[in-house]
């Protein structure tokens, strides 16, 4: 009898190991997913090669996407279609490999999303500049292409980027000079009221022969290097509170000089640039920097109450202003009768702009197939956006915002990440600016606010706002490049100022002197 159960036990442990082969094999590899090649798993854990598969896949995308505009447009492929993937797909690696050598801990996804909403903004571009020949051959201000001009300011731009990366090595070296920095600033943001050119009812260009530069679109990095500097000296000071007003506690009457001066500059850059834009970037990237600083809604309450005085004491008086206004209030009063339009300046751009996302549907009418040229001399620039709901339609351009939020959450990562508090300002208000811009810009192209008059990031014609965004993301690369090295995740209890608690020991298999692969 016991050997008739030995017997039984031991038949049964072979077979028990068999069967945890069998799971342990092809079967229980398959269960868990497709097997990886080691030496792909090897590669993939390092991340600056996956920026450069990323780098890459965004390139394939654009030139799909340039070969579907010339297919549409001449029925057949274009015949720069090669050059330009490969001057593309040169300065990407050029890039790449600065942030490889001098950034090897950086974010490897703020590259590639930038890279991929470059390309997206020269295939517009280049699609558009064959529909204004067409269509506006009339027109000698709007016929001239724009494309080639952008791929000129994109080369500056990454250059930028790499002699930034060279040269500034630790984030904290832009420190050293808050002052100077500001002054100059402040300089640049109110040169283009005594020196500037009216262009389309704003003065924000200054003009010298034939060169223009756009003074405001540096200006909104200079000031968060200010702001990072000021709130960081501060912050203590700042966070104090003083009465509370329905439950909010509003800051100390002592306290408020800086956002009291920063909302004068603001009103200054409205009433004598008409810029609404620049001054709404400029004044909430400032009241979003000392919530972050803080961590007090008081701030934001009082910020929100001088927005809407200085909007209502400049919507009263200045007519430019009034017309945005009007137009977005009214956007089909354009269509109506002359003597039945309302009066001042009356803009269909609006009006024309929301035909083209109704045109546009779910999923667009394909690259090269819109009418948004009827949006005119704003269509490659402000409204270029409106080209990207049309041909591409409402799952394009969630796809096109969705890019731009995934640019500002890994800002906010490396904000997070960063140990020393001015990186996660410095980090937390270019993202904010970054937000912010893509903000003004799409509420206004689709309604939801009044018209703003800036470009969108990367995507639209424009030579400043190039160069100063790509400086935007080089910074962004630093700082999450000093994120990257630090100790391990931020915890629970990490928050933009105060850096995560890291004591005892490191987690097995994970160092604290080396980032995780994302």
């Amino acid at each position: 009898m016991n050997r008739s159960s030995s017997s039984t036990r031991a038949g049964r442990g072979p077979r028990r190991r068999g069967a945890g082969r069998r799971r342990g094999g092809r079967a229980g590899r398959g269960s868990r997913g497709p097997h990886v090649p080691p030496w792909v798993r090897a590669w993939t854990a390092h991340r600056r090669n996956v920026e450069l598969a990323l780098v890459i896949f965004a390139i394939a995308i654009v030139t799909g996407g340039h070969a579907i505009v010339g297919l549409t447009l001449e029925e057949r492929l274009p015949t720069g279609l090669p050059a330009h993937a490969l001057g593309l797909g040169a300065l990407a690696l050029a890039a790449h490999l600065v942030v490889r050598r001098f950034a090897r801990y950086a974010d490897p996804l703020l590259l590639p999303i930038t890279v991929l909403l470059t390309g997206l903004g020269l295939v517009l571009l280049d699609r558009l500049d064959h529909a204004y020949a067409t269509h506006l051959a009339h027109d000698p201000g709007l016929s001239p292409p724009v494309a080639p001009d952008q791929v000129r300011w994109t080369v500056i731009g990454v250059a930028l980027l790499i002699a930034t990366l060279v040269v500034l090595r630790h984030h904290r070296t832009l420190q050293r000079y808050p002052y100077l920095g500001m002054a100059v600033a402040m300089a640049l943001l109110i040169a283009p009221a005594f020196f500037g050119e009216d262009t389309y009812g704003a003065k924000r260009w200054i003009t010298v022969g034939s060169f223009s530069v756009q003074p405001g679109e540096f200006v909104k990095v200079m000031i968060v290097i200010f702001f990072a500097s000021y709130l960081m000296a501060n912050r203590d000071a700042l966070a104090l509170v003083g009465r509370r007003v329905l439950g909010v506690a509003l800051p100390r009457g002592r306290n408020v000089g800086p956002i009291l001066l920063v909302w004068a500059v603001s009103l200054v850059v409205l009433f004598y640039e008409r810029d609404l834009g620049t001054s709404l970037i400029f004044f909430g990237v400032f009241v979003a920097m000392l919530y972050i600083a803080t961590a007090r809604i008081g701030w934001l309450v009082f910020g929100a109450l001088l927005a809407v005085v200085g909007t209502v004491t400049v919507a009263a008086t200045q007519e430019h202003v009034q017309g945005r206004v009007r137009a977005w209030l009214d956007p089909m009063a354009a269509f109506l009768p002359p003597d039945q339009q309302p009066a001042g300046i009356v803009s269909d751009q609006p009006a024309q702009a929301l035909f083209s996302f109704g045109a546009g549907e779910l999923t667009g009418t394909g690259l090269g197939q819109g009418h948004s040229w009827l949006v005119r001399f704003a269509g490659r620039s402000d409204f270029i956006l409106t080209t990207v709901g049309e041909e591409l339609g409402l799952a394009g351009m969630t796809l096109v915002l969705m890019l731009y939020a995934l640019l500002v959450q890994r800002g906010i990562r490396a904000a997070l990440v960063t140990p020393d508090p001015f990186g996660k300002l410095l980090a937390a208000g270019l993202s904010t600016v970054l937000a912010l811009q893509v903000f003004v810009i799409t509420g206004g192209v689709t309604g939801l606010i009044p018209f703003t008059g800036k470009a969108l990031p990367f995507l639209a014609q424009g030579g400043s706002a190039t160069v100063a965004n790509w400086l935007l993301v080089a910074l962004l690369i630093r700082v999450s490049d000093r994120a990257g090295r630090a100790a391990t995740e931020p915890e629970g209890n990490a928050t933009i100022i105060t850096p995560a608690v890291t004591d005892g020991p490191p987690v097995r298999g994970h160092r604290r002197d080396r980032p995780d692969p994302l």
